[in-house]
């Protein structure tokens, strides 16, 4: 393709999903239930589990950790979204740019590396269970969890950084948000470096903690079927269930969105599936955990009769 000149760029233009503009006030609706749905839902997980003392586990620490990503997740990009998807100029300044950039891809990264240490949980609570409260004691689930907020910040500031520094030759993002690979596209420069850095970050990002959460099922499974009884099995799956459909709905869609190849003919229906993993995934989140968790439906009717008894 023929670059353009090299410009100043202070705004960038998203023009994701231009080629819908009549379903632009049926997508905003969408998303701003799922939005609310989201708040709520994540919010309410994690007011139960810091309200209700059964709840202060690992497990739920985790959780907590997973809905407050949830929140900051979509908050990236979301408002700005419904906004865009009222305005005739559907625009961001190259600041803003460059903080939902950083925002969205540190909350992705740092989420992908949680689900990968909540499977180590589930591998401990299943497979070693009477170690389990000596080798995940607070002091190890404080530690991991500030791994990954660690590890998904810096990794952002690499790749924001080194996106931000590029020369660009147009100002349009043919994307819904300032995502790292359609802001790639802009630029006039070699980006080489930019894109073996990105893939050297999919594989500790993505491919290892996807790879350790299989390894760690695999164990689970094994473990899983010697037990004798169905409703031994039965019991012991369940505690892992929802955190299993949660992983393979994450990078189940990271991968086609990250590892797969470019297609021109596909763009519309990358661009909707990309939706689907900033809004959809982290609304069902909560209801997963919620609908298909004993410990938090006890919680939740335990608060509500506290609740109810203290009105009257």
């Amino acid at each position: 393709m023929e670059r353009q000149n090299k410009t100043s760029v202070t705004i960038f233009l998203l023009h994701g999903l231009d080629g819908y503009p009549v379903f632009y006030f049926i997508f905003f609706l969408l998303c701003l239930i799922m939005y609310i749905v989201i708040l709520l839902g994540n919010s309410f997980l994690i007011t139960v589990s810091i309200l209700d003392s059964h709840l202060h586990t690992p497990m739920y620490f985790f959780l907590s950790n997973l809905s407050f990503l949830d929140i900051c997740y979509t908050s990236a990009s979301i408002p700005m979204l419904l906004v865009n998807f009222l305005s005739e100029e559907k625009s961001i300044s190259f600041i803003g740019c460059g903080i939902q950039m950083f925002f969205s891809f540190a909350m992705g990264s740092t989420e992908c590396v949680l689900l990968a240490i909540m499977a180590y949980d589930r591998y401990l609570a299943i497979c070693k269970p009477l170690r389990y409260p000596i080798i995940m004691n607070k002091g190890l689930g404080v530690t991991l969890v500030t791994s990954c907020w660690m590890a998904g910040g810096l990794t952002s500031v690499i790749q924001t950084t080194l996106t931000m520094k590029l020369s660009f030759c147009g100002n349009i993002i043919d994307y819904l948000t300032c995502e790292i690979l359609a802001v790639l596209k802009l630029s006039c420069d070699d980006i080489s470096l930019n894109v073996t850095v990105l893939m050297i970050s999919n594989i500790f990002i993505i491919l290892i903690p996807g790879a350790f959460i299989i390894i760690s099922y695999f164990f689970i499974l094994i473990t899983i079927l010697r037990i004798n009884s169905v409703e031994g099995r039965k019991k012991s799956f369940s505690t892992c269930s929802s955190h299993l459909t949660v992983v393979i709905m994450f990078y189940g869609t990271a991968l086609f969105m990250y590892m797969k190849p470019e297609s021109k003919d596909s763009h519309a229906t990358d661009e909707l599936i990309a939706l689907f993993y900033a809004v959809v995934i982290p609304m069902l989140n909560p209801i997963i955990y919620s609908l298909r968790n004993k410990d938090v439906k006890a919680a939740v009717k335990k608060l509500s009769k506290n609740i109810f008894s203290q009105s009257t």
